[in-house]
């Protein structure tokens, strides 16, 4: 019978689309992976991959066989970590993704209750502005806004994902009044660039009647930070538009103000991503439950709603 690691070895290998990439995954080496594929290969009597020394393809059997064992191995993996779980209670390394800012301002400091909670899981949470692969990078779950659902992934929906305007008081004193979306192009901008292209987005404004406007602000400066866009802006010297999560930060201080507070950006929603697995790892499973209920008792989700 081909052991469990040998199969799990072949779908990292497709998933991630080299040894390399799924012996980061597995926390084995990449000479390790290979020879427990060969020895899977060799148990089964087929070739599973063609191999060349720049890629990895699966063959015509290859494919059959990841269709086959794939949903049966999640299944087995997440049955092994939760019965593996120390003294009932859900255990293991729990890899989760989120934004620099919005993790270290509404994740980090439900740590404390959630270890208290569950001392048996460890946190690996990376803190990236940018959406991540779960499968391929491995992670157990990722928070973020606005994310296409790739197959095999499934999302809870936290809060609305709307961006506002944001200006000093001191700014907007000293400079033309801003009453309609076309009087930004008088204004100055600080511009955040997207994670994923480099690139600053072209978002547009709507208001509640569904009265669509560019944004057109001349371009003074630009981040890649919509934190340290926000303190830039505390420093009197424009406009800057961003996230909910990071604007009611400076809101609640006073130290920036909604302008056209009638009108805001429509990001679809802000949501945690996990595996859609029948048999979910314990570990995930509670972590979600423990995120989505915060945001439910705290009203995050009106918090953050431009509304």
């Amino acid at each position: 019978m081909e052991s469990l690691t040998s199969i799990e070895c072949f779908v990292a290998s497709a998933e991630a689309g080299s040894f390399s990439a799924a012996a980061r995954r597995l926390g084995l080496t990449s000479a390790a992976v290979g020879k427990n594929v060969a020895r899977l290969e060799s148990s089964l009597g087929v070739r599973l991959f063609q191999r060349s020394t720049r890629s990895l393809r699966l063959t015509e059997a290859g494919e059959r066989f990841l269709q086959e064992v794939s949903g049966g191995l999640s299944s087995i993996q997440s049955a092994v970590a939760n019965l593996a779980s120390s003294g009932g209670q859900p255990a293991g390394v729990l890899k989760v993704s989120m934004g620099t800012g919005f993790g270290r301002e509404y994740i980090v400091p439900l740590l404390g209750g959630f270890l208290e909670r569950y001392p048996a899981i460890s946190p690996d949470w990376h803190f990236d502005n940018r959406p991540v692969d779960l499968i391929t990078e491995g992670f157990d779950a990722a928070i973020g806004g606005g994310i296409e659902l790739p197959p095999g992934i499934v999302a809870r929906e936290l809060a609305p994902a709307h961006r506002v305007l944001l200006a000093s008081p001191a700014y907007l004193a000293t400079r033309p009044p801003i009453r309609t979306p076309e009087d930004l192009v008088q204004h100055d901008g600080i511009l955040i660039r997207s994670p994923q292209t480099g690139r600053v987005r072209a978002w547009t404004l709507r208001n509640g009647d569904g009265v669509q406007a560019p944004i057109d602000l001349k371009v003074k400066m630009t981040m890649s930070d919509p934190n340290a866009a926000c303190e830039i802006a505390e420093m009197d010297m424009g406009i800057t538009l961003t996230a909910m999560p990071h604007a009611v930060v400076y809101l609640d201080k006073g130290t920036l103000v909604r302008v056209l507070p009638d009108w805001y950006v429509d990001g679809g929603m802000l949501a945690l991503y996990f595996a859609a697995a029948r048999l979910l790892p314990a570990k995930t499973r509670v972590f979600v439950d423990y995120v989505v209920e915060h945001f439910r008792s705290e009203q995050l989700a009106q918090r953050f709603s431009a509304f």
